[in-house]
């Protein structure tokens, strides 16, 4: 099984980190709470916006994220 090289950034959407990797759902979760998954704006925000409108820093997140993978 190939090993996933992928990293995250602010960048991407939601939607794209959760297709990402399936631990990143937990990460979104604990920063934004689980009301991501069912908002039809998660193929279209990013880390960057989620964290503004959550009022947490998308540094954090993104740290967390990609230890990952």
């Amino acid at each position: 099984m190939a090993e996933t090289t992928a990293t995250f950034n602010k960048d991407m959407t939601i939607g794209d980190v959760i297709k990402t990797h399936p631990g990143a759902e937990k990460v979104i979760e604990k920063h934004f709470g689980n009301g991501c998954f069912t908002c039809p704006g998660i193929n279209m925000e990013s880390i960057t916006f989620g964290s503004t409108m959550h009022g947490k820093d998308p540094d954090e997140i993104i740290k967390e994220l990609n230890a990952l993978v």
